[in-house]
């Protein structure tokens, strides 16, 4: 899998399938019959559609808008060819399972020469923002009274998520938020390769003495436009993982399997 796509634990892709071995499927009938949303606007679906399909390789999307199956899958995309969904939330805590939730959301996409915010908003978390939190990121519970919820922009973000390979600082941190989210928003779970800096940067840079994302901006000499808020943070990111994709293609990596291995591998000594 190239990219990040939805699965509500495994059924919904297997029944798409299923029914487009009858025939190429637009993304109302798709939201019918597949996700029991038969009254979804024409825009909705198209969303809907492309996040549950638009990363599986066995599917297209046809030139007159239709899903259909194709051949067998290909390879492991070239580095050149992958999206990369950089991500970055700034919460109301540390327990995305608990009561913990998202005050805003930035994803900037990195591909080749492109680094574009695609989305960012503030979220209304449904609960008061601690002040020890306002003071670090400056979000008010005044500011984010009127905020869309995680629910309103859902298919926004996944939009925004779809087909792209999902990386942040500290990933396990911010795939945990949305992930989260997106499952009480909407019952489904977001699936798919995902990457992060710290783990490249500890295998590409060997012996920093801090490998957070202040450290890493003045090592690189990275200027954030706002820290510690989800776009500042989210353009640096994304600056950072430029500079990683280039330090590992001068070792070799040229595929996204690569990159995947490279960021599995084990450091010297432990």
């Amino acid at each position: 899998m190239s990219g990040l796509s939805l699965r509500p634990d495994g059924t919904l892709v297997d029944r798409a399938i299923l029914l487009m071995q009858e025939g190429p499927l637009n993304a109302s009938r798709l939201a019918a019959e597949v996700m029991a949303l038969p009254n979804a606007p024409p825009v909705v679906a198209d969303r809907l559609a492309t996040a549950l399909l638009g990363a599986d390789p066995r599917v297209r999307q046809q030139a007159d808008g239709r899903w259909a199956l194709v051949g067998a899958a290909r390879g492991s995309p070239l580095l050149d060819e992958c999206a990369f969904a950089v991500v970055d939330v700034e919460t109301t805590g540390m327990q995305a399972a608990g009561d913990d939730r998202m005050t805003e959301i930035a994803v900037i996409v990195v591909q080749g020469g492109r680094r574009e915010v695609v989305f960012e908003s503030l979220l209304n978390p449904g609960r008061p923002i601690p002040p020890r939190i306002t003071q670090l990121t400056g979000i008010s519970d005044a500011m984010v009274r009127t905020a869309p919820t995680f629910a309103d922009v859902a298919d926004d973000v996944l939009a925004a998520l779809a087909g792209r390979v999902f990386v942040a600082h500290n990933a396990r941190f911010d795939w945990g938020f949305v992930t989260a989210e997106v499952r009480r928003a909407r019952d489904l779970v977001l699936d798919g390769p995902r990457l992060c800096t710290v783990r490249l940067a500890r295998r590409l840079y060997r012996g920093e003495k801090s490998y957070g994302l202040t450290a890493l901006a003045h090592r690189f000499s990275l200027e954030f436009p706002a820290r510690h808020r989800a776009a500042g943070d989210a353009i640096v990111t994304g600056m950072l993982l430029e500079r990683l994709l280039g330090a590992a293609r001068a070792q070799g990596t040229q595929t996204l399997a690569d990159l995947e291995g490279l960021h599995r591998a084990p450091l010297a000594g432990g």
